[in-house]
């Protein structure tokens, strides 16, 4: 469920001389606290961590989107219980398929000031959900060098004092509430740990699928996105892959393995683009020993690593008389 925020508000987060009184705010989100002590957030500056492959040498900046299309794409959404998560409100993004919402967390020194303008782009509700962002940096603010960005979305503070961590969550509240809930944190603790949240672009790749030149057909051009599943993205568009001229590979008999990694009857000519694949594991290697420029589509990731570019695959490469 999406829900319709509005009212635009703009000001400025200095992160300085906070008191030391907590006083427990209401829970848009039906949780129980927005604060929570010995919790301990992963540092993760980089994102993608939905992505296969994705480390910290990984430049997932490259698919930001810029201050003015994020502020059009958030959103909030009102989610279920699952095994993942808790029911309640959470950032979104409008254009789904083209679009993710990333996650990263940035350290920041707690000597001086954050340094963050905050611009509430949705809220005026009674019960203070609404969505509230970075819309800038100040010079001098620790947060000037530290990673994030306008167009980011805080989702918590976490201070880390000498007995225990305490965390400040912020995740699709207005401005008001977000800054309450910031100014509630205790005034001890050298580092702060930021969450942020981030619009991104989902990486591509462009796909070339050659037939075997007695067949009969052309070419087909596929966009895939990073770390999908050729066998299921080729299936899914309507590309018949079990080479009927196949042996399979284990025990024999007819059809194919179900993704096992077993059979290699969906095996695929890579010509270009072997870079954008993840690598092969053990079993399909020496299933495939002498066949280097091949891989099995169903144990076959592109884009891996988030990594962008054009492929050229030759469907049924058995039928090829190149090969």
């Amino acid at each position: 469920m999406m829900m319709k925020l509005t009212r635009p508000l703009v000001l400025t987060l200095g992160f300085v001389g906070m008191g030391s009184t907590f006083v427990p705010l209401p829970s848009p989100h039906n949780r129980q606290a927005m604060m929570k002590t010995a919790i301990s957030l992963q540092y993760d500056s980089t994102g993608g961590a939905m992505l296969p492959g994705v480390d910290e040498k990984t430049d997932m900046n490259q698919y930001n989107l810029d201050y003015e299309s994020s502020v059009e794409e958030w959103t909030a959404n009102v989610l279920p219980k699952t095994l993942l998560q808790e029911e309640g409100i959470y950032l979104g993004v409008k254009d789904k398929k083209n679009l993710f919402v990333d996650t990263l967390t940035f350290v920041v020194s707690r000597n001086g000031g954050l340094g963050l303008e905050l611009l509430e782009i949705a809220g005026g509700r009674e019960d203070g959900v609404g969505i509230t962002i970075v819309s800038g940096l100040v010079a001098g603010g620790n947060s000037i060098d530290s990673g994030i960005l306008p167009g980011d979305s805080i989702v918590s503070i976490q201070v880390e004092g000498k007995d225990n961590d305490t965390t400040a969550s912020t995740e699709c509240l207005g401005y008001d509430l977000t800054i309450d809930s910031i100014l509630s944190l205790p005034p001890d603790g050298e580092k702060v740990i930021i969450k942020v949240k981030r619009v991104r672009r989902k990486p591509k790749v462009d796909v070339v699928l050659q037939y075997p030149p007695d067949s009969g057909e052309e070419d087909q051009y596929l966009e895939l996105f990073a770390g999908e599943n050729l066998r299921r993205a080729m299936l899914v568009r309507g590309v018949r892959l079990n080479d009927a001229l196949a042996l399979r590979f284990d025990s024999g008999g007819t059809g194919d393995c179900g993704s096992e990694g077993t059979c290699a009857t969906c095996v695929v000519g890579i010509m270009q683009g072997g870079h954008l694949m993840n690598p092969m594991g053990i079993q399909e290697e020496q299933i495939l020993v002498n066949n280097p420029r091949w891989r099995m589509a169903c144990k076959t990731l592109v884009g891996y690593g988030a990594r962008e570019g054009k492929m050229i695959i030759r469907v049924n490469p058995r039928q090829w008389n190149d090969r």
